[in-house]
């Protein structure tokens, strides 16, 4: 069986199927239901802090790592 849909998309040169693509791509981007400014301020904080307290986590290791090497090897 040939699927009709590759069938149709083979015919087409290149700036069809570029058009196709760019078609597509705004159809998905209008179902995006895209944040309001409030939800956006919040979600940057929370990844900011998060990102903070990761950073605070693996230098603290990182620190009592170093210091457990130097007193092992000197």
């Amino acid at each position: 069986m040939v699927d009709e849909k590759h069938d149709t998309e083979a015919g087409k040169g290149l700036f069809g199927r570029i058009g196709l693509f760019y078609r597509q791509v705004v159809a998905e981007l209008r179902k995006v239901v895209w944040p309001t400014q409030k939800q956006l301020t919040t979600y940057t904080a929370v990844v900011l802090v998060f990102v903070g307290f990761i950073i605070a986590v693996v230098s603290i290791l990182d620190v009592a790592l170093t210091k457990i090497v130097f007193w092992i090897f000197g």
